[in-house]
């Protein structure tokens, strides 16, 4: 771990090529945990083409791929504990998987399937929805946490965001309130350095964004998101820490967003393809695993033997989705409000008679 010259710690332990950079945590001799961290890494990589792939060919829709930033979701979805609760955003697929997610429940919500955030896991019941508005899922994440403190749980509420949500109002107010009342959250910042089409050093003058919590009053730092080890080091800490009882921490983890934001972008409008091949130099999944073939527990064999059972894994999802079936009509307002006003009741019962007609007619192949 380093400070800069504002102060805020920063740690990387694996450079771009696999080596180290100084000693490692003991953790980190359990090789073990590092090849499961590898494999859920590949598998939501292998999975991320896939849903990609299915949009492009119509059959889901927007979607928001995880390319290049799997350390930091794998990171989180490996230390929480199931009691804790996840406020996720829309880049969180590697985290909803560890936490119990479904595959197939994934492609449910991107193909606009209410049932794709009914998740069938108990585990993940409490877990909320992937959050689509940009940064408020900070506030929801106080809430909750007020909950676990008044009822003197000690639980941990982790929400994420990319780095362009640390601008908005949202996140400052809700980093204000974590401060002030020592809340039991972790913010996570995925600091892929493009707010959609605007860079980093032009959507936020700060140095880091990390110092935004010390002006909250609480814990904040950075940590090389392309490695897994150090953001594996650091999760651990902070959930350790807000456990405790000692207060929220922030951290920002420096990654990029190595493909589109999402399937409706197209990247290559605001950005050079020499910076993104630079980029390719550092990603995360080939940084871990050229560490773990130079510690002698990684080989070829055992890559593809991964390779071809992560395909099958998403290859099933993938059936099970085709086979879903067709939601209930009602599913797209049913959840809209807690009890369905009296005022609507009548444009309720009009939306249900229009649907089963229409279910009706398409059923006789009119």
């Amino acid at each position: 771990m380093s400070y800069n010259k504002i102060n805020v710690a920063y740690t990387r332990y694996l450079t771009p090529e696999g080596g180290l950079v100084g000693e490692l945590p003991r953790w980190a001799d359990d090789f073990n945990l590092l090849t499961q961290l590898y494999k859920q890494m590949v598998l939501t990589r292998l999975f991320d083409q896939k849903v990609v792939a299915l949009q492009r060919t119509g059959r889901i829709g927007t979607y928001a791929p995880t390319l290049g930033q799997e350390a930091i979701g794998v990171a989180i979805g490996s230390l929480m504990q199931p009691d804790d609760v996840l406020v996720p955003y829309y880049r969180d697929t590697a985290v909803q998987l560890l936490r119990g997610v479904r595959m197939e429940e994934i492609l449910l919500y991107w193909g606009g399937d209410e049932r794709g955030s009914h998740y069938a896991e108990p585990a993940v019941a409490q877990d909320f929805p992937v959050n689509i508005p940009i940064a408020t899922q900070a506030l929801h994440v106080c809430g909750v946490a007020t909950a676990f403190k008044i009822r003197g749980e000690h639980r941990v509420v982790v929400t994420t965001c990319g780095d362009g949500a640390t601008s908005k109002g949202d996140f400052l107010e809700a980093l204000n309130v974590a401060g002030t009342w020592q809340l039991p959250v972790v913010f996570v910042i995925n600091n892929n350095q493009w707010a959609i089409s605007v860079p980093r050093r032009i959507q936020c003058g700060a140095p880091t964004l990390a110092q935004k919590a010390i002006g909250a009053g609480f814990q904040g730092e950075q940590v090389d998101g392309n490695d897994m080890l150090a953001v594996y080091d650091r999760v651990q800490n902070a959930l350790a820490r807000a456990r405790k009882g000692k207060g929220p921490v922030l951290l920002e983890c420096l990654s990029y967003r190595l493909g589109d934001h999402t399937t409706a972008d197209d990247a290559t409008r605001y950005r050079s393809a020499e910076e993104v091949k630079h980029a390719w130099l550092e990603e995360p999944v080939k940084r871990l695993q050229s560490f773990m073939v130079s510690q002698n527990v990684w080989d070829e064999g055992r890559e593809r033997a991964l390779i071809s059972e992560c395909q099958a894994l998403v290859q099933k999802a993938v059936d099970a989705f085709d086979h879903a079936g067709t939601q209930a009509p009602e599913s797209v307002i049913d959840h809209v409000y807690a009890k369905w006003p009296e005022a609507l009741a009548e444009q309720r019962e009009w939306f249900l008679e229009r649907a089963m007609r229409r279910a009706g007619s398409d059923a006789h192949g009119e």
